[in-house]
Order: C-alpha cells, then structure tokens, then sequence
C-alpha cells in the first residue's frame, strides 16, 4: 500500500485519462465541458496528492530503483500540473468554436502529463523512454487534433516522422551505453563511469551519449534540430502549441538533469557533454532570436521564440553543472516561461480563433487590440514584456538568475551571448505590444467574449508573472528548499 500511495502523483493522471474516456463513451452530446471538468478535478486532485509528499521531503525508489519519487520529480510534477490546467481551460471554448468537440482530447492532455512524470522521476534509461514515447504518442495526435483542416494533419504527419527519427537516436545511444556498461539504471552507468575514471572515456560511451542528447535535443527544439516546431506549431491548435512548447520542454529538461546530473556525471564524460551543450546554447539563443524577427505569424514566432528559451536554459543546465544549482535555477525558469508563453498563445488563440488556417494569426490581428479587449491587451503586454526579460515580470528574473549562473561558472562568454540574444529578442515581443497600443485596428472584429475559464487561466497566468517577477526569492527559495 505504501508503494501504491507513492505513485499516486503518476497514477492520478492516468486515473483522469481513463475516467475522461468512460465519460465520452457515455455521455457524447455534453462530452466536452463534462470531460474538461472532469480533467480539473483530476488535476487538482494530483496536485494535493503531489504537494504533500513534496512539502514533506518524502523520496521514494520503485521498481527497482527504476521510478524514484523524489522531491525533484514532484517539483517537476507541479509544472506539468500547471501547464495542463491552464491548457484545459483554454482549451474548452476553443474546441467548440472551430467545430472540434471531442472530449478524447482532454484525456490526451492527461496521458501526456502522466508521461512527462515518469520521464522526471526515471533513474533508469528504459523508464526515462517509455514516459518519452507516452508523451509523443499523445503530442502526435494533440497537434493533428483539428483533423478536418489541412495544416493541422500535415504538421502532425511531420511532426510524427521526425519524432520517430528522434527515437531512433534515443534507442542506438541506449543501446551503446548498455553495451559498454552492461547497465541500464543510471546510477551503475554513472558506477561504470566512476571505476574507469583516470583515462579517456570510452568512444562509444560518448557516441552513446551524443546520440541519447540528439532525441531530447530534438524534444526541447534545440538547434540544429529545431526544424519541426515552427510548422508544428502553426499547425497546431493554439493552446496545443502552449502545451507543446511548455509541458514538453519541462519533461526534456527534467529527464535531462537525471541523465547528466545522475548518470553521466563522470569528470571526463562531463567536460565532453558540458561542451557540446555550451555550442547548442550559443547556436539555438542566437538562431532562435534571429529567425523570430521576421516572423509575420504569432504562432511561429513564438515557436522561435521557444527555441531562443531553450537556449537560455541549456545556459542554466551547463553553470549548473559547475555550481550545483542547475535544478533549481531550470525549475524556476521553467515555472516562469510556463505561465508567460501558456499565456501568451492563450491570448493568440483568442484573438485568431475565428479564422485558424487564415489570418487571425497573422500580426496584423492585434492592432487596436487595446481598443477592442483592453483587459487582453493589457495581459499579452506582461507576456510579451517578460519573454523580453523586462522588469518587474518572472521573465526578467528568470534570465537574471541564469545569466548570473553562467558568470559565476566563469563562463563570461555564454552569459554574454545570452544578454545579446535577449536584446534582438526585445524587437519582435515588442513589436506586439506596439501593434495593440499604437496601430488602429483594421477590419479585425473583436475577439468572441471570453468564457470563465479562459478568464481564469488568462488572468492566473498574468497575475503569475507579475508575482513572480516582484516576489522571486519566495519561489527561488522553495525551490532550492525542496531540491
């Protein structure tokens, strides 16, 4: 029972998936809003069952070692909690208005969280791959979810293809460092590593390594193998790209820290990996930023911009790798981007909902918007002024912390590139907030009157990001208390 009542947090997610399904099957004609309150009561329910083993500092090894239900992962946990929630509840009107009431999606969204738990918690190579393909099987379908159009399907079709590629990565570089190490676990690896010290590493060892880091480099949009997300993003639904861009981001990440903080720990196998990471930093910030320039379309600009902000945390996970502080200082940047780029397509999704293949995406959509929804408005400013890095928001606190991670890891260079690359970030961000403040609408209507819920999950990421941005040290703090 004890060990049943450790997963729990896993087991929540899962537990509402199903229910969701029983609920479509039941009840098709209400299927939508039932399903969607089912998958917030499910949610909130694996948020209390994960905050009180957190609160408390409870740590817990299953199967083996293979599942740890540590403090780390729990952190995690409450990330991926907090992305699906604001995604289901910007998610329910907008099914309906583009003619998509099924209710099976929330119980992907569901799958998907209990996918990225398990990539967070896994000490062992095979549980960190099985969480990775729950959680791309359930994205594959999310983004071709509004099957009736054309971009939407041919965005999925890509984005399967090239996940698959990916995969194969992940599996071949298992697969050398099982064949090297004659262990799976990353603790007998990082034992393996240990016993060896004192000579070069191993060549398949760092082949293994390489290609495990080019499947999740490709799961965070790191460059140069960032080329699925902007097409997948502009296919895809608005609040399914929020969901991409954050929730998958996080689980990479979370599975990232294990497997360089845990298993390829090793001195010699460290300096190799922290310098291809240094490099992958350097080229996603700045081709990131530089693409998003002259992007006409929100949605891809701020798929580029997610790139530029998988950048800056590669900056946080090679500092932290010299000063220890890698997991706290990405769990804060991660809680940060969660709520401003959620946010952000939320508001992009309100205002080009009516015309999904058309131009309601387009930049040209939010001029006057400060005349037409001035609340809405008013929250895509703080969005946009935080991924600019602009005080008092959680984006400027989150990019103060990494940079100042960097220089005290002496690595002067890779702080100095970051701040380069936030200030050519500032144009296309701004750029928006001059569209609704200071062009007069055209022939746009007025975005549809929003619904509770996606007033809820507006104004909760807005206000999220003020808190942040003025009161850091309170989630700073919680964070290196629990980890």
């Amino acid at each position: 029972m004890s060990d049943l009542a450790a997963l729990l947090p896993l087991l929540m997610p899962v537990i509402g998936g199903l229910g969701v399904l029983l609920v479509v099957a039941i009840e098709r004609g209400r299927a939508v809003r039932l399903s969607a309150g089912l998958a917030l009561v499910m949610l909130a329910f694996s948020a209390v069952v994960t905050w009180v083993p957190l609160s408390r500092g409870d740590s817990r090894a299953l199967f083996d070692g293979a599942l740890l239900i540590d403090t780390q992962a729990l952190a995690f946990q409450m990330v991926f909690l907090l992305v699906a929630a604001l995604t289901v509840m910007m998610s329910i009107r907008h099914l309906e208005a583009i003619g998509a009431p099924r209710g099976e999606y929330f119980a992907l969204i569901l799958f998907a969280v209990s996918g990225m738990t398990m990539m967070a918690g896994s000490e062992n190579l095979l549980t960190i791959f099985l969480g990775l393909e729950i959680l791309s099987v359930c994205l594959y379908v999310l983004a071709g979810f509004d099957r009736d159009r054309e971009i939407p399907v041919e965005g999925a079709l890509k984005y399967f293809l090239l996940g698959a590629f990916a995969t194969g990565f992940v599996l071949y570089g298992i697969a050398l460092l099982y064949g090297v190490t004659g262990r799976i676990d990353l603790r007998g690896i990082a034992s393996h590593l240990q016993s060896a010290a004192g000579g070069p590493p191993d060549p398949l060892i760092v082949v293994g390594a390489a290609l495990l880091l080019i499947g999740l480099a490709f799961k965070i949009a790191a460059v140069p193998f960032h080329f699925w997300a902007p097409d997948v993003y502009q296919g895809s639904m608005a609040p399914v790209a929020g969901f991409m861009a954050a929730g998958t981001k996080a689980a990479a990440f979370a599975a990232l820290l294990r497997i360089l903080g845990v298993g390829l720990s090793s001195p010699g196998v460290q300096e190799e990996w922290s310098s291809v990471l240094e490099v992958l930093a350097i080229m996603t910030m700045i081709f990131g930023n530089l693409v998003a320039l002259a992007q006409q379309n929100i949605k891809r600009m701020l798929a580029y911009s997610s790139i530029a902000n998988a950048g800056y945390l590669l900056v946080a996970v090679v500092a932290g790798a010299r000063t220890g502080q890698a997991t706290s200082i990405a769990l804060f940047y991660l809680t940060a981007y969660t709520l401003m780029t959620v946010g952000a397509f939320a508001v992009a999704a309100l205002v080009g909902r009516a015309a999904e293949d058309g131009e309601g995406y387009q930049l040209a959509a939010f001029a006057g918007l400060s005349k037409r929804r001035p609340a809405l408005a008013a929250a895509m400013a703080v969005f946009m002024l935080s991924l600019t890095g602009i005080p008092p928001t959680a984006g400027f606190m989150g990019k103060f912390y990494i940079f100042k991670g960097a220089v005290d890891a002496d690595l002067y260079g890779l702080a100095a590139v970051g701040l380069l690359a936030s200030v050519i970030g500032a144009f296309y961000y701004l750029r928006v907030i001059v569209q609704m403040y200071l062009r007069e609408p055209g022939g746009n209507a007025a975005p549809a009157p929003l619904s509770a819920p996606e007033w809820v999950a507006v104004a909760s990421a807005a206000a999220g990001t003020l808190w942040i941005g003025l009161f850091p040290s309170q989630l700073l703090s919680l964070a290196q208390r629990l980890l």
